[in-house]
C-alpha cells in the first residue's frame, strides 16, 4: 500500500540527484484515476527574499545573470535558509551579504510557491525598512550589480515585464500594496 498524497498514491519514491541546494525525485505512483503514473519533483532548500526600502522610497535591488534562464534577471535579495536559522535571520544575513544593508524593521509578508507543478521552492518574503548602508559580504559565486529604483518604478517593470522572477514579482507587488494601504 502506498503513500497517499493528495488524490495521488506515492508507491515508491527515489532520490536520482542531490546537491548542496537541490534534490531531484522521482515518485512512480498512483494517478487520481487510479491509472500507474510517473512524477519527477525538483525538491530546493526553503529559502528567503527581501526588499530593502529606505526612507526616500528607492527598492534597493539586485541585477544577476542566472544561469537556468540564460540572462540577467532583476531580483529582490535572496537566499537560502540556513539549518537552524529562523527565516528573519536568513533574511537580515542576505541582506547584509549581498547588499550591505541591515535593517531595522522586517516585515514579514508571507510564502510564495514560486513553482508548484514540480518544483518545491517555498520562500518567505520580507520588506526591510529602517536601512543602514555598510560594506556587503558576498560569497565568490554571487556576482551581482546593486541598484536602487523608487518602489513605484519597480512596480511598473513588474507590470511590464522588465521584472520576470516570481517572488521578486510577488513580493514588489504585495509590498507596494502594504505601503498604499498603511
Amino acid at each position: 500500500m502506498g503513500k497517499k498524497h493528495g488524490a495521488w498514491t506515492i508507491e515508491s519514491s527515489e532520490c536520482r540527484y542531490k546537491d548542496d541546494f537541490v534534490e531531484f525525485w522521482v515518485d512512480e505512483c498512483l494517478k487520481p484515476d487510479g491509472e500507474p503514473g510517473r512524477r519527477a519533483t525538483l525538491r530546493m532548500l526553503p529559502g528567503v527574499a527581501v526588499l530593502a526600502l529606505d526612507e526616500e522610497g528607492f527598492a534597493h535591488m539586485i541585477r544577476k545573470f542566472r544561469y537556468a534562464i540564460g540572462r540577467e534577471s532583476v531580483e529582490a535579495v535572496q537566499g537560502a535558509t540556513d539549518e537552524g536559522e529562523s527565516e528573519a535571520e536568513a533574511a537580515r544575513r542576505e541582506l547584509k551579504e549581498e547588499l550591505g544593508i541591515e535593517a531595522r524593521e522586517l516585515t514579514d509578508l508571507g510564502l510564495v510557491d514560486a513553482v508548484t507543478s514540480q518544483v518545491f521552492s517555498p520562500s518567505r518574503i520580507f520588506l526591510a525598512r529602517g536601512l543602514a548602508f555598510g560594506e556587503h559580504d558576498r560569497e565568490s559565486t554571487e556576482v551581482l550589480q546593486p541598484f536602487k529604483v523608487k518602489l513605484g518604478e519597480a512596480v511598473r517593470m513588474v507590470m511590464d515585464g522588465e521584472i520576470t522572477q516570481a517572488t521578486t514579482c510577488v513580493l514588489v507587488l504585495k509590498a507596494a500594496r502594504l505601503l498604499a494601504d498603511e
